[in-house]
């Protein structure tokens, strides 16, 4: 069975988030919780915010077991982004983009349900 959880808005450029994403794609979840304490980036901080809550919707939501969960799918996209301006040199105006990015978390135990019957 799968869940997932969704994260959007963060103040968080998407570039740099599908960095540390990259390191936890396929792992388990100790084994992704563990990378991502050790991690020390902005984005890692929010991704495991979101890996967080979707252990939390495996086990409160479906009953499944934390030791068998793994990441399926995991991959950050674009959010809205933010246009501010800057007074620059000889009376310009330069813009400061401040990108925002949407981080996808989906969980997985490795067996398939079809018609509430776990295969």
């Amino acid at each position: 069975m799968e869940t997932k959880a969704i994260s959007k808005g963060n103040r968080v450029s998407p570039r740099k988030a599908r960095m540390t994403i990259d390191l936890i794609r396929g792992k388990s979840l100790f084994e992704a919780r563990n990378i991502l304490n050790n991690t020390n980036t902005k984005s890692s901080r929010m991704i495991l915010k979101t890996l967080n809550s979707a252990a939390a919707n495996a086990t409160n939501n479906h009953g499944l077991n934390e030791a068998d969960l793994f990441i399926s799918e995991c991959y950050v996209n674009q959010g809205q982004t933010l246009k501010r301006v800057k007074i620059a040199s000889r009376a310009k105006v330069a813009r400061n983009d401040h990108r925002t990015s949407h981080i996808i978390i989906k969980l997985s135990d490795g067996k398939n349900e079809v018609d509430g019957e776990a295969k």
